[in-house]
């Protein structure tokens, strides 16, 4: 006898509840197979798969059917979204959550969903709005104040991040993942103790460290913190990999490695065969300018995810992760061109890496890079974005003291930032 439509669904819960979303979700075919017309069988089928590895897909489906049979249905189409997203289809779920926004703006789990959406289309600015609308009116949900100072940290907005995330915490004091959080804000204002006595609190919290503390707190502890921390600029990064190419070149008008490849062309010299470095090489874009010039093509950054990126485009002769200066410092045979392409707005004082530069071109070998332009007198300042900025009277002191000599100095625009042109100074200085 075949089972009726109540029994397919009073399965599926009854399997669901249990824990057994394979079971479910046989149970919800079995519904979908009996009642083909009816979106309720649909859409639970969708949630079912939707928590399952490699289910979303199908999932997708399950919702669009939902969703094509009963178009007023908000649930559904909120599941239609979130399967979307899931499944790596950031603009269309972008599309169908500012529907449901607009109908529904007083729903946060609509506007939580949106920002996440934004996010995940490279979309930070507009995903910030969606976010605070989201926390505005789920004040007391962690998870969206988390998704919300992370997205503040990654935006130069650290401060915000830690005014948000404070207060939050003193009402849930045993929630690692705020403590963790705050953390990394505190990191990111290069405030040393602040950040070890939160990330401390999440370690005790969570000693399994499932948020990943513990290399942070080693950094800080060995006195990383007392820049712009390392640990920081690899953690963010880190995150930062997978949408590095497409935000940077698309939305930020990154230009630093052609600009430099046009200078160190303008200067002369050999045309290929040359031993090259490319110091924060990121994912590799310098690589790509670089390498018609080079016989030995060499990159080192600090994110070990950004390595990997660069790994992929087999540019590279070799590659590891590590600090510029250390790694210049315990390479073997000298170089002949160093390249750092809007790496060195991570660094302050720069006159270490110009020293390790020196000892380690080869004689007429040249050092190219970009920095964020400081007009005045000071040698350099950190920036409110937690970027340095150097003048060029500092570049040019620092490069004298370290017994390189000055080829070229200009003005560019390595990107752009918020639509609008970051004065930069392009320099190359010879050994």
């Amino acid at each position: 006898m075949l089972p009726s439509i109540d029994d397919c669904f009073a399965r599926g819960y009854d399997r669901l509840y249990a824990g057994d979303p394979a079971g479910a979700s046989a149970a919800f075919r079995c519904a979908v197979l009996l009642d083909p017309a009816g979106g309720e069988a649909w859409a639970a089928l969708g949630e079912t798969l939707a928590g399952q590895p490699g289910g979303t897909p199908e999932a997708i489906s399950a919702f669009q059917h939902a969703v094509l049979l009963d178009p007023g249905s908000w649930h559904w189409r909120t599941g239609h979204a979130e399967a979307l997203l899931r499944g790596g289809r950031a603009g269309e779920a972008v599309e169908r959550f500012a529907l449901l926004a607009a109908e529904r703006p007083d729903a946060a789990v609509v506007r939580l969903g949106h920002a996440r959406a934004l996010a995940a289309a490279g979309r930070a600015g507009e995903a910030l709005g969606e976010y605070r609308e989201a926390v505005a009116l789920r004040p007391d949900d962690v998870g969206a104040a988390l998704a919300l100072g992370a997205l503040l940290i990654a935006e130069g907005d650290a401060l915000a991040a830690a005014e948000l995330l404070q207060p939050l915490a003193r009402r849930h004091p045993d929630d690692a993942r705020l403590q963790h959080r705050i953390g990394e804000a505190w990191v990111a204002l290069r405030e040393p103790d602040k950040a070890l006595a939160a990330l401390r609190r999440a370690r005790e919290l969570d000693p399994d460290d499932g948020h990943g503390g513990a290399a942070l707190i080693a950094a800080l502890e060995a006195g990383e913190g007392a820049d712009l921390s390392a640990a920081y600029v690899r953690a963010l990064f880190d995150r930062y990999a997978d949408r590095f190419d497409r935000d940077l070149v698309g939305k930020l008008g990154y230009a630093a490695p052609d600009l430099l490849r046009d200078a160190v062309d303008r200067l002369g010299g050999p045309r290929g065969g040359l031993r090259v470095f490319d110091l924060g090489c990121g994912t590799g874009l310098a690589g790509v300018a670089f390498r018609p010039l080079a016989g030995h093509l060499a990159g080192v950054d600090l994110s070990p995810r950004m390595v990997d990126k660069a790994r992929d485009r087999r540019l590279y002769d070799s590659l590891e992760v590590g600090d510029v200066v250390a790694a210049l410092e315990s390479s073997d045979a000298p170089w002949d061109l160093l390249v750092a392409a809007d790496v060195l707005v991570y660094i302050g004082d720069l006159a270490p890496l110009f020293r390790a530069a020196a000892g380690h071109l080869a004689a007429g070998g040249r050092f190219a890079a970009t920095v964020e332009r400081l007009e005045g007198a000071e040698a350099f300042a950190l920036g409110p974005a937690r970027r340095y900025a150097h003048s060029e009277s500092y570049i040019r002191t620092a490069a004298q003291s370290a017994g390189l000599r000055v080829l070229m100095t200009e003005p560019c625009t390595p990107r752009r930032e918020k639509g609008v042109g970051v004065p930069g100074l392009l320099f190359v200085l010879e050994r």
